[in-house]
């Protein structure tokens, strides 16, 4: 069986059938048209189909009024289901705005299933995901040659001789190119999909095959584009490389996809921000517990999300440090998955009530390793960082405890949102901070 097969037999799938009632019901439903028929029963609703496959109609249940069904033909059986409306049609999890629609897509899916469910159960068996990537990059490589020479022409003709196989994978072109470059920072991540409508055919990335249906068909990775069917995404190994197109702010995005979409180490705003720091601020009083104006620290802010790497926070721009510190704790802050991540939280804590001092650095330790690779490779460099804050402390007056103080609620939060835990954790939160600082050179 092709891998065209699937989208074959969508368009020979039976066409929706509306039966029509003869009569105005009382009481229908605002949201249902004339092929509601009001109370009738199960047998009643057969006999009104005349056994024409597609043909469909609504009724109420006579067991259980105010509750709808639709009645769809097909297979040479009626089927019934269980129909509920919230602004939209439903009978499972896909939302529909017209019944049409519904019984559209239902009519597809059930034809596509009776005649390729050994098919359908197979496709992830033998994905094309990881050999598509060799394809892909030879039309990189192509396509680099030829912009060389600025033969545009040339290059049409070229991409247009590849295989098919391959137009329809055209995303996965970003996916080697990536995978093959030099990326020093290849830290693994998770894929974000989400349910996504795709409009015109679309063939999964994974499996090669048609994704079927009108709406729903299959997921979107928010951070890369990859499209896949539902059951396919729970095969696609953790190898996001997100796209800076898609990313569009550098505040309150996943610190992992940030690093990947810039290939770089850490979050750039963190090393933009200690680099201005140590430049001009190591030696201010009250450095990180001192704050600046938080309408300048909002300008930082958005100059980093609108101009990324390229933004301005020198002395001329913003001559006192508290705003770039401010900025930094305010990066922090914002991450949607904390520094010191909700998974380690309770393990960092519980550490720290540890009494022994050798065991609980030991602890510490362990933990640490938890880290996802760019949380931890972030939170070693602020570490290193903060030990040298702490080395001006003649000056600034910050040592170890006083950065655990500001740094501990900034780069760790409990999982669940309870102001209790969090009070009751501050005085651990503090020590982890001030243990890390201390123990730099030893932990990382």
């Amino acid at each position: 069986m092709s891998r065209d097969i699937i989208y074959q037999l969508q368009q020979e799938a039976p066409r929706p059938k509306r039966i029509i009632c003869p009569r105005e019901v009382e009481n229908r439903p605002k949201y249902y048209g004339r092929e509601f028929h009001g109370i009738i029963s199960r047998e009643q609703a057969d006999e009104l189909l005349g056994g024409v496959e597609g043909a469909y109609i609504l009724r109420e249940s006579q067991r259980q009024p105010g509750c709808y069904t639709l009645a769809l033909r097909f297979g040479n059986q009626t089927l019934n289901y269980r129909l509920f409306h919230d602004g939209k049609h439903f009978v499972g999890e896909k939302r529909f705005e017209s019944i049409h629609d519904l019984v559209t897509d239902g009519l597809i899916t059930l034809y596509i299933e009776t005649k390729a469910a050994e098919y359908i159960s197979k496709m992830t068996t033998n994905p094309i995901y990881e050999h598509i990537g060799y394809a892909t990059l030879l039309r990189e490589k192509v396509s680099r040659r030829l912009s060389r020479s600025k033969n545009e022409s040339r290059k049409a003709n070229v991409t247009n001789e590849e295989h098919t196989s391959v137009e329809k994978i055209s995303s996965l072109v970003r996916r080697a190119a990536l995978t093959h470059n030099d990326n020093h920072f290849n830290y693994e991540k998770t894929h974000n999909f989400k349910v996504h409508t795709f409009r015109g055919p679309h063939w999964c990335e994974y499996c090669a095959n048609f994704m079927w249906g009108l709406i729903a068909q299959g997921v979107r990775c928010s951070d890369c584009g990859l499209n896949v069917h539902k059951q396919c995404s729970k095969h696609v190994p953790n190898d996001c490389q997100p796209d800076l197109k898609r990313i569009k702010k550098v505040y309150c995005c996943d610190l992992t996809t940030l690093v990947k979409a810039h290939n770089t180490q850490r979050p750039m705003v963190v090393d933009i921000c200690i680099r201005e720091i140590e430049a001009r601020g190591l030696k201010s009083e009250g450095l990180y517990r001192v704050s600046g104006f938080t309408e300048h620290i909002e300008d930082v802010k958005m100059a980093f999300d609108r101009d990324g790497e390229k933004a301005d926070i020198s002395a001329s721009i913003y001559p006192d440090i508290n705003i770039i510190t401010g900025a930094l704790k305010l990066y922090f802050r914002d991450l949607p998955i904390p520094l010191i991540t909700y998974d380690t939280y309770s393990k960092f804590i519980e550490a720290a009530k540890i009494s022994n001092a050798d065991e609980r650095l030991e602890a510490v330790h362990e933990v640490l390793l938890l880290l996802p690779p760019a949380h931890y490779e972030t939170l070693r460099y602020l570490m290193i960082h903060l030990k040298k804050v702490t080395m001006n402390e003649k000056d600034n007056l910050m040592n170890a405890e006083n950065l655990g103080i500001v740094f501990g609620p900034t780069l760790m939060r409990p999982p669940e949102d309870s102001t209790l835990t969090t009070l009751h954790d501050m005085r651990y939160q503090k020590l982890i901070v001030q243990i890390l600082i201390e123990n730099e050179d030893v932990l990382f």
